[in-house]
């Protein structure tokens, strides 16, 4: 009932936004997620290793600051509105794209353009939604939104389940260009930011970007290593997983699918509920109990049997994954300056992903040069290490919980 009363106090302009950009977060994972159900199916068409293919990963994920930065820059002078749509139209352009790549060369090209549209959406989205949203019930609407990537990746599981053996790798593609149509509702249905109407941010990002920036330097640099601990955290766990469910179990694809989606529902559930929480105890405690609560479940998750208990360590891990990652779109907000807070939370989020975009690659190699193609010890590795830099430097920071964000 909780979260009834939540959507009940809001205005319809106020809920209109909201839908949008946990769309727009929704629609833009669901196009990523797409290429780490095919990884297979890819590498057996273009006669590659998995650790080839995954390199289309780690450039979409490499170049999402290079979104971040440039549509934040676009956003802070022109509007987050406008922006949000060009970012939709362009991310829904090159997933198009990808489906024609005649070599896997190409399609890692057309990943890396992807990774640039994709990396613009999460920061524009958040500042649209947070300068719009009122303080009230911010924790539970940044775990809901945070999890608007949970959602998009079990909407990709359930495209995986029922179309991939009727449509192939390319027809998932071809499906993934959808969310264009999106723009038509923020067209028609969504204002500007009031925050950045009134304080007309074009003109002062302009001014202020770098000097904001270098005012910020030591918030702006833990911020970046905060979320190269949770992307590694939320990749880690995430991009190799229907591979390892594929490879180590034999699975079809339709039961990675429905083990995903069980997953993935732990994971919404797991972002509302941590992100409401730390409205009570605050941003970081919630963090770093999520956090620490993922290492026990570690033999559960990697290491079961039975379709039904990897579906339970699958819910249970996103539980606490997603749990953890609920709580950052307030948190990165609150900590940011206003006059570029387009750009900054964004900015510091895809540089800590750069950061963090090798990863996969790497666990690709060890799987396969130490563990003869055996994926659950370095799944199961990847999470304790990641689950414990994510609780230490969450605890090391600090939090400004409640921050006015209506003003710039």
């Amino acid at each position: 009932m909780e979260f009834i009363s939540h959507f009940r106090r809001l205005t319809a302009v106020q809920r209109n936004t909201f839908i949008a950009c946990f769309l727009g977060w929704s629609l833009d994972a669901f196009d990523f997620f797409i290429l780490t159900f095919c990884i297979s199916a890819i590498a057996t068409q273009f006669q590659a290793k998995v650790s080839a293919v995954v390199a289309a990963i780690t450039w979409t994920l490499a170049m999402r600051p290079v979104g971040a930065f440039l549509f934040g820059v676009i956003a802070d002078r022109f509007g987050r509105r406008i922006t949000l749509m060009i970012d939709i139209i362009a991310y829904s352009v090159f997933e198009l794209g990808s489906a024609f790549a005649p070599s896997l060369r190409s399609l890692i090209v057309m990943r890396a353009l992807f990774g640039i549209a994709m990396g613009g959406e999460w920061g524009v989205g958040a500042a649209l939604a947070f300068e719009t949203l009122p303080a009230e019930g911010r924790g539970f609407f940044s775990g809901l939104l945070q999890e608007g990537y949970a959602v998009g990746y079990l909407i990709a599981a359930l495209v995986y389940g029922g179309a991939f053996r009727f449509v192939g790798w390319r027809g998932m593609f071809v499906i993934g260009t959808l969310p264009a149509f999106l723009v038509i509702y923020i067209r028609t249905k969504v204002d500007e930011s009031p925050a950045w109407l009134q304080g007309k941010v074009s003109k002062k990002a302009e001014m202020h970007l770098g000097a904001d920036i270098l005012s910020y330097l030591g918030t702006f640099l833990f911020l970046v290593l905060l979320m190269f601990c949770f992307n590694s955290f939320s990749h880690g766990t995430q991009d190799l997983y229907p591979t390892f469910i594929q490879k180590d179990h034999h699975y079809t694809p339709q039961t990675v699918g429905l083990i995903a989606i069980v997953a993935n529902v732990g994971a919404l559930l797991g972002g509302v509920c941590f992100g409401t929480w730390s409205e009570r105890i605050g941003r970081r405690r919630a963090i770093v109990i999520a956090a620490l609560l993922a290492i026990p479940v570690i033999p559960l998750w990697a290491y079961s049997h039975t379709v039904a208990m990897l579906a339970l360590g699958g819910f249970i891990m996103q539980f606490m994954v997603q749990g953890a990652w609920g709580v950052i779109p307030a948190h990165l907000n609150e900590l940011s300056p206003a006059g570029v807070r387009g750009t900054f939370p964004g900015f510091a989020y895809q540089l800590g992903n750069f950061l963090s975009s090798w990863n996969i690659k790497i666990q690709a190699k060890i799987v396969e040069q130490r563990f003869a193609g055996v994926y659950a010890p370095v799944m199961a590795w990847t999470v304790l290490i990641a689950a414990t830099l994510v609780a230490v430097v969450t605890g090391l920071g600090h939090e400004r919980r409640g921050a006015d964000l209506s003003k710039i």
